[in-house]
Order: structure tokens, then sequence, then C-alpha cells
């Protein structure tokens, strides 16, 4: 297969040109652009940029005529030609340009000025490319993640722009995917970004953004993608994406429709619908909430139908106020079948869990934006969040060779509203100024019951003492409310003694009150009901939190450091009520900070970071009053907890060379908790009671990372190290253990880089876990290799497959477990047609399930999920 992939390019012998770039003065010229133009191939070109020492390495062909160029903004281009039999080194001087400020230089594929690198696309794309994504893989110094992250030069872009204005709030996600190629004039990577221009650089908040800008035809225009497909047994999908675009109005629609497992929402992109307010504030801002995430995690099931669909829209009233606003709609309908072995501290037990949910969710966002002068800027948004969900659960539990059936039905009612209100001012030089006012409001419905053979009766009498055992089934009905509530407030003071010298003021307050609502109760055969009161169930608990804060920083920088430090005071008041109990405690908290970068130049940096932090626990922690929290396992909260508090320590350093193809990155992260939650659990025959505590040296947590990559020619190669150390105190059974768990990750990687899709990459990848207790010690094993291709056996014919192998091992039963998933695709489309056709397959092998574990404080889990099975899809696409 893979001598089916080499093509000429790839056979031809190459050669290099290399150098240094300066200006007539000896001083060295980063991001010089160095392009070869071959009339041999096309007129395609060859370009490298100079890196941070001014070198430079230009890859040709052997015995081709080029015509080197070499320009850099402000200075005269230089032109020589050449054809190469050997390596070449030729060191570049540039001489400065008579009129600096009217020299544009528009056919440089990259530009670099200040914290803004410029692509040209134009110069990397074939025509093959159909959405953003596929662009960006072409650009030097821009890399995916595969899961809808962009990093640029080894940082990662946290905001996605469309001609200046935010695409769905930022998300890069549904940007790459959805913004079409061929739209696209120009890509702007901006560092330090913040969308207030004069708090750029005071923020510390190393934000990265990219700015798509869109060619002059299309700003007067609609157009999009539309795509349906079919394929056997009544698999479906649908997509569309569609744009209006007019210099004042923007409107993007975004589409999809499928049963194929194709999720267009994630967990991972509701957290970035999460945010919104400027980035000056995070640091004050610590919201405990989130009912709403707990519906969106990606899971593997039998079947899973998905219609999705939102809107984003921006409108320029005037040069002083912008209107902008997304809306999202998602439903999902799913089926899921699990096997596994649950090894508990005295005792194993076997599981089949057949399931089924609807979700329903939707995230809708209003902006105003005023800016009555470039020194003052106003800023108001809503945000509305809401989700239902119904689930149903069949459970097959086996321990000691006695089993179970017990039936869960869930429907859970979810809401959250954000009012938000920013000012930001430049007062002069010397002060800037900003300030929120906040609001968020958060609602949880719970209403569940619990049925099971009337045998399970006895078996949870010893956690259930108010059950009535004498029924034909168990019956079980819980009604669960809570509500969180934040109102906050700060205002900071940015004072900036020289460009060098900054002390920041900090003002601020924050009020939360969250109310904990919790009733279980059994339904007997006579339609009446159990109260479980009498048994020390059923929980209602207000609990409120202000925290009034006062911060002072100064960061000053020196050459290639800059330095922060500081601290904020707290003084915490809080007040838990409940059924014959009131609590009310105050205390003050200090927790210093500090940050020390240290840049070397725009590729390499360091950086150190330290906080004291703190956490209180959520009201549903604080019951004095027992509640079930699943069929088998009983809590009761601890009123007496205060808050946890934190040592967390990170070490980041990043490297990267132009003239050697390189991108290192290493991290290092360290938490350890002075004093920390910690579960504990007793176990009532097979059955548990929980609660939690606040222990001294209650966890300590380790995380080291690196990663390298490396092209050599067209072949980029990568390798990825990750290890995980964690050690944590609980109480088992009245007595105090540690348990400890390690993971270590690594990955191996090749992939070539062609312009005439044919390209393969290569890939290992190798996990181990480890999870030690006082009981016992499992040790989880996986190795991973895998392949894709991009070949194009013809013209306008395309073929893509992807291949994964697992093999998992349970080293203490001495388990392996092998399955190896593959998809592949053929598509036709005609150079300049907007038609295109493709055939898709999924699963080829039509393996049933993968297998995975996990470690809790108390269980380990060796599970199956199985999986959709295989899909043939037949789709047809239209470019409007």
């Amino acid at each position: 297969m893979l001598c089916m992939l080499l093509t000429n390019e790839a056979l031809t012998q190459s050669v290099s040109l290399s150098g240094t770039v300066k200006n007539d003065k000896g001083e060295i010229l980063q991001f010089a652009a160095i392009i070869a133009s071959s009339k041999a191939n096309n007129n395609r070109l060859a370009y490298t940029l100079s890196d941070e020492e001014g070198q430079y390495h230009l890859p040709l062909k052997q015995l081709h005529r080029y015509t080197i160029s070499v320009s850099y903004l402000g200075y005269q281009k230089y032109k020589f030609d050449i054809t190469p039999n050997s390596d070449l080194s030729k060191d570049i001087i540039l001489k400065e340009a008579i009129h600096k400020l009217n020299t544009v230089i528009i056919e440089l594929p990259v530009t670099v000025k200040k914290d803004t690198i410029t692509y040209n696309p134009q110069t990397f794309v074939d025509g093959t490319e159909r959405k953003l994504k596929n662009l960006l893989k072409k650009l030097p110094g821009v890399d995916l993640d595969g899961k809808g992250g962009v990093t640029v030069l080894g940082k990662r872009v946290t905001r996605l722009l469309v001609d200046g204005k935010k695409f769905f709030d930022g998300n890069t996600k549904l940007g790459i995917e959805n913004i079409p190629a061929d739209a696209i004039k120009k890509i702007e990577v901006i560092d330090n970004y913040n969308e207030v221009s004069f708090l750029k650089n005071i923020s510390d908040s190393d934000n990265m953004a990219m700015n798509i800008q869109l060619k002059e035809d299309k700003k007067h225009f609609v157009f999009g993608n539309l795509e349906a497909g079919t394929g056997h047994t009544g698999f479906y999908k649908s997509t569309a994406s569609l744009y209006y675009y007019t210099p004042k109005t923007t409107v993007n629609v975004i589409g999809n429709s499928n049963n194929t497992g194709e999720k267009s929402l994630t967990f991972k992109d509701y957290l970035n619908f999460q945010g919104g307010i400027n980035a000056v504030f995070n640091s004050d801002f610590n919201w405990t909430g989130g009912l709403l995430s707990q519906f969106l995690k990606n899971k593997n099931n039998l079947s899973n139908t998905q219609h999705f669909g939102a809107v984003n829209f921006t409108r320029t009233v005037t040069d002083k106020l912008e209107l902008s606003g997304y809306a999202v709609l998602s439903y999902n309908k799913e089926r899921s079948f699990q096997e596994s072995s649950r090894e508990y501290t005295a005792f194993s037990e076997l599981r089949q869990v057949h399931g089924s949910s609807k979700t329903r969710f939707g995230v809708t966002k209003l902006n105003l934006s005023f800016t009555p002068t470039p020194q003052e800027q106003f800023y108001l948004r809503s945000q509305i969040k809401f989700n239902t969900n119904d689930y149903f659960k069949d459970v097959l539990s086996a321990v000691n060779q006695q089993s179970n059936s017990i039936i869960t039905q869930k429907n859970i009612k979810t809401s959250y509203a954000n009012q938000s209100f920013e000012w930001h001012k430049k007062q002069s030089e010397k002060h800037r100024f900003s300030a929120i006012l906040q609001t968020i409001v958060e609602k949880n419905t719970a209403t569940k019951h619990w049925n099971a053979s009337q045998p399970f009766l006895a078996r949870i009498k010893p956690i259930l003492p108010p059950i009535n055992p004498h029924q034909s089934q168990l019956a079980i009905r819980q009604i669960k409310k809570e509500t969180q509530q934040l109102l906050q407030t700060t205002l900071k003071d940015f004072w900036l003694l020289s460009t060098n010298h900054h002390i920041y003021n900090t003002l601020g307050d924050t009020y939360q009150r969250e109310k904990f609502i919790h009733r279980d109760a059994q339904l007997l055969d006579d339609a009446s009901v159990n109260n479980f009161d009498p048994g020390g169930f059923n929980n209602r608990v207000v609990f409120t939190l202000n925290n009034f804060f006062s911060g002072l920083h100064y960061k000053f920088k020196a050459g290639i450091f800059t330095c922060k430090q500081g601290l904020f005071l707290h003084s915490y008041h809080w007040q838990i009520n409940q059924s014959n109990s009131q609590i009310d405690h105050h205390k003050w908290v200090l927790l210093p900070d500090f940050l020390i970068k240290i840049e070397f130049n725009k590729s390499k940096k360091i950086q150190l970071n330290y906080k004291l932090k703190t956490r209180f626990p959520n009201v549903s922690k604080l019951t004095n009053r027992y509640y079930l929290e699943s069929y088998n396992t009983v809590f009761r909260g601890n009123e007496h907890l205060e808050n946890e508090l934190y040592h967390s320590l990170t070490a980041y350093y990043s490297r990267f060379s132009l003239y050697r193809n390189v991108l290192l990155l290493l991290s290092a992260s360290y938490q350890k908790k002075i004093r920390g939650f910690s579960t504990t659990v007793n176990f009532k025959s097979i059955n548990r009671i929980t609660s939690i505590a606040l222990l001294n040296n209650a966890i300590e947590h380790w995380n080291l990372r690196g990663s390298i990559k490396k092209k050599i020619k067209k072949i980029q190669y990568q390798l990825r190290l990750n290890y995980t150390q964690a050690k944590f105190l609980q109480q088992l059974n009245s007595s105090l253990v540690v348990n400890t768990n390690k993971k270590f990750s690594y990955e191996l990687s090749a992939k070539t880089s062609f312009h005439n899709f044919q390209n393969i990459a290569i890939g290992y990848k190798g996990n181990t876990g480890k999870y030690i207790t006082d009981a016992n010690s499992t040790t989880f094993v996986v190795h991973n290799p895998s392949a894709s291709i991009a070949y194009s056996p013809c013209k306008n014919l395309r073929l893509k497959a992807n291949y994964h192998h697992y093999h998992y091992q349970n080293q203490n039963l001495r388990q392996h477990t092998y399955y190896t998933i593959v998809n592949t695709s053929l598509s036709y489309q005609k150079k300049d047609s907007p038609w295109n056709f493709e055939l898709r397959l999924q699963n080829l092998n039509n393996e049933k399930f993968k297998q995975s574990n996990r470690f809790s404080s108390y269980v380990i889990s060796d599970t199956k999920n199985y999986i959709l099975p295989r899909i043939f899809l037949l789709s047809i696409g239209y470019k409007l």
C-alpha cells in the first residue's frame, strides 16, 4: 500500500537552500519570507520563513531552475536565480525601502508584524480544500487536534473571528468544520488578544484569536454547502451550512441531522459556550454551577439519532453600536448497552446495563456592544440555556451468584440564565478601569423512579431502614430540586506607572445562594406512599455564601522577564439552614499568587505559575440527613464542612523553530490539597453508605507531559508522552487508607504532507494504568496502532481511510481483548463543479464493542460499551 502512495514528488531527489537573512546594518530579520517559483511545476511556490535567529532552510528539487525572492515588510525585495545540483548556502542582506509606509507586500504567503501573523491562503491551496480545516492543515506552524481545536506555533487558538466579529461566540470547532475554504481571503492570527484594544497585554489572559477575512465577492453574497446521504437499514445524514454576508450584517446557519453517531455539539463545545466575560475578570469568577453539562458527554451507543441547528448573527447598527447573538438547538436520542466487572474492597460485581435516553438542549445569547469613544466601551450580554432529559436504565447486577434486576427511570429539566454588564474605560495613559455586574440563576428539577423485584427489598433494607419489605416489588420515587443563584460585582484599576511597571487593584463582592430539596419515598402496593422522613431521610437545605475580596498585584518587565506577584484577601461569610440546624460562620482567607514569564523570543518561552486556591462545597454535600444516590448507595452530607485549600503550581516550556521545523512543548503541574474533600464509604454487605469529610493532606496530584514534532522534507514525526500520579486519602469502613492512581501514555506518529492528495499517516499509542488500594492492585494496558490514507487514484476521485486496532489487557485477570475500527470514504468531484458525491463506510469490520476502565475512590471497573454496527452511506453535496 505504501508503494502505491509514493509519488513522483516523493521520489524526486531533493536539495536545500539555507542561510541567514539580515539587514544592511547586520541586524537579524525574523520571519522574512523566502519564496521559490518554478515554471517547471506550474509556477507552484515553495516557501519558508526565517526563524528567530534569522536562519532559513528551503527544500528544492535537484536541477530545477528557480527564481528566489526574499521579502520583508519595510525592505526592498531581493531576487536571484539558481539551478541547484546539491545543497547550497547563501546569506541574504536586505536594504531598507525608501518609502516604508507605502510598501505593501501582497504576494507573501506569510507576514509577521508584532503579535499578528497573516497567512495568504492562495499560496497554499490546490483546489481540494472544502472547509476551513482542510486549508489550516496546510499552513506552516498551524496544527489541528482532530477535535475542533487549533494551535499556532504551539499555542492554542481560543477565539475564532470572521471579519473581526466572533463566530458563534468564538467557537473554533463550528467554524473550521463549516466555513467554506474558497470564501477565505486571508487568515490573521492575533496573539495576546483582547476585544478591548486598550486592555491588550494587561489582562494576562494569554488568549489567541484567529480572524478569517472573507473575499470581497463573499461579502455581499449567500454561500455555503448542502449535503444529504442515505444508507442501508435506515441510516441517513444531512448537513447544511449557509452564510449571508454584507458589510453591516452577517447571518450564519448550520444544521445537521443524522443517525450515524456523529455529534455536532459535544461536552467540550458546551464549555466553549459557557464563556462571555472579558478575560480581565477570569481570576475573580469561580462559578461552581454547571448542571447542564452532565448530558453532553460523548458516549458509545448502539444507536444514536441527532438533530442539530444553530444560527449566528451580527448587525452593525452604527459605527458605535453593534448587536450580535446566536441560538443553538440540539436533540439526541440514544440507546446503549454495557457489560462491566466492578471490583470493590470486599466483593466483586458483574453488571449488564441496557439504557436509552432523549435529550433536548438549547442555548441562546445576545450581545450589545457600545463604543461611544475609542477610550470607552460598554457590553451588555444575556444568555439563556435549557435542557430536558428522559432516561431509562435496566441494570442486571450479579453478586455472590445472586442476581437482581433494577429499572431506573429519570426525567430532568434544567435551565440557566446569565446577565452581565461590563464597562471599560481608558481614563488616561496611566489609568484604565474595568467593572462588571453579573447575575446567574440555574435551576434543576429531577424525578427518578427505581423498580425491582421483591427479593431486592431485603437486599437494600440495611441501608434503608424505613423501607417496607412486605410488598410485591420495590418501587421508590425520588424528587430533587436544586437552585443556584449568584450576584457578582468587580471593579479593577490598572495603574501603568511606566511601560514596564504596572500596579493592578481589584475590589469586588460575590453573593451566592443555593437551595437543595430532596425527597425519597416508597410507593406501596395499595397506592399509598411510605415517606422516609422518620428514617432520617429527606432534605431541605439553603446555603448562602458571601465573598468580599480585595486584590493587589505588581507586574514588571525586565528584558526577557515578566513577573507578576500579589495576593487576594477574602472575607467569607456563610450560612447553612436546614431542619433543626442553623450554622453561621465567618473567616478570612489570604491567597497569594505569582506568575513568571521568560520570553527569549517569539518562539521560545518559559512560564511558571503558582496560586493558593480555595473552594467551598456544593449545597448537596452539606445535608445533615440521608438521600439515595443510586439504587444501592445512600449519601449523607456534612454540614460542618468548610473550604478546601490547596497549592497549584504549573510550569510550561515551548520552543518552535521554523529553521529546524521543530516544535517542542513541555509542561508540569503539581497540586496538593492542604485541606481537601474526601469521600467516606461504609459497606453494608453489597450496599454502601457514603459521606464527605475535610481531611488534611487529602490529595497530591502530579502531571508531566511533553511533545515534540519534527518535519523532515515532506514527513512530519511526532512523539507525545504523558504521566499522571495521584495519591488521595479516603475513609473506608472507619479506616483511613491511601489510594494511588498511576497512568502513563505515549504516542508515536508520522504523516506525509504532499500537495497532490496522496498522503499517509501512521501512529502507535500505548497506555498503562495502575490502580493501587490497600486491598489490591489492578493494571490495565492498551495498545493502539493506527493508520490513515488520503489517495487520489485518478483525476477527481479521492479515497480516504482510517484504521485503528485496539489490544486491551487486564493484567490481573490475564484477559486480552482485540477489536479493530476501520472507516473509509470514496468521493468524486469535478474541478469547478458545485456537485460532490461520496460513498462512506463506517465500522467496516462490524465490531461490536469498545473497552475501557475507570477508577474511583472505592471501585475499579472494566467496561465493554457496545457500539453502532457497520454503516454504508451514499451522499450528495452541493456548494452554493
